[in-house]
């Protein structure tokens, strides 16, 4: 038997007992860490997901169906239990459980470098590459990030490794500030002129606009934010035309063109856990933890506080 988090109705979710699936091409694993993605979580958990985007939207090991019931999340850290990889400490994009099986080829080893603990930020990461490619950053870039939540910073953060790059992190929160510092990246409340390349991922039109307004002539602004059912107004009579601006969506779904022939989603989720193992200043981007066997009572609250990044759950024996 098994337990896992349902969203059984709009705001209310439970912990419910299920079966395992058995086959002999099944691989068991018992959770250690899985995280909450709040951005995306909140939509799923308020019922905002647009009747025409519920298939695209599901999760590899979603149960249930769009808008409720249904079991979501994609940051799971596991003990592999069975199989000859018993043992090995993997990451798959499987909802908040405490103990699932799912096909081998499912499972992503993490490097040995890597604390299991920070890898539930796996997802946020392989999104921020994804946006950095879509992005075509270069060196010597001037970039504004806009929103500061765990994927803006997390694209700032790589961004900001390439050579030359000019990178603000932009948000209206102030206390998003010392987080950025402790990764090492420049913090402002207003995005610089002129820009070459803004990645806006604020979920707001007011950021959406920000990152319109600070473009330069034939700049690239990559629009990161997914709305759900909200609409997003914008002013394009200004400088949208006559400056040539190239707005381009980014979707984690879709590995970028130019890529697809070389890249699939198995190298691009390895690489995203590379990048997790070098600094370890990525831990501030985890701005909590809390046992699953509350998870229940606590996932609203976790949800509804704007202080939230990454909020990461802990497993028994963990």
């Amino acid at each position: 038997m098994a337990t896992a988090l349902w969203i059984t109705d709009r705001n209310m979710c439970a912990l419910r007992q299920e079966t395992l699936p058995a086959g002999n091409n099944l691989v068991a694993v018992v959770t250690l860490f899985s995280g909450i993605s709040r951005g995306t979580e909140s939509l799923v958990f308020d019922g905002a997901v647009p009747e025409s985007e519920r298939e695209r939207m599901r999760c590899p090991h979603q149960a249930g169906d769009f808008p409720f019931p249904v079991k979501y999340g994609y940051a799971n850290v596991g003990r592999i239990v069975s199989g000859p990889r018993a043992g090995e400490i993997a990451f798959s994009l499987f909802p908040h459980q405490d103990r699932f099986a799912v096909p081998d080829a499912d499972l992503t080893p993490l490097p040995a470098n890597l604390p299991p603990a920070r890898a539930v930020l796996a997802a946020n990461m392989e999104t921020a590459l994804n946006i950095v490619w879509d992005a075509r950053a270069a060196p010597g870039d001037r970039i504004a990030v806009i929103g500061a939540g765990v994927v803006g910073m997390l694209a700032a953060w790589l961004c900001d490794r390439i050579p030359g790059t000019e990178v603000s992190l932009v948000d209206i929160n102030p206390a998003r500030e010392a987080i950025a510092d402790r990764l090492g990246i420049a913090f402002a409340s207003q995005p610089p002129a002129n820009c070459d390349v803004a990645i806006h991922a604020s979920a707001s039109a007011a950021g959406l606009q920000a990152a319109l307004d600070c473009a330069g002539r034939d700049a690239r602004i990559v629009e990161a934010s997914w709305y759900g059912d909200k609409r997003v107004d914008l002013s394009l009579g200004a400088s949208f035309h006559a400056g040539r601006l190239k707005l381009v969506s980014s979707q984690v779904g879709s590995i970028p063109a130019e890529r697809a022939p070389r890249w699939d989603f198995r190298r691009r989720l390895a690489k995203a856990l590379d990048l997790l193992a070098d600094d370890d200043a990525l831990d501030t981007l985890i701005s909590g933890t809390s046992p699953f066997a509350t998870l229940d009572r606590d996932y609203q609250k976790i949800l509804a506080d704007p202080a939230t990044l990454c909020h990461r759950i802990r497993y028994e024996g963990k």
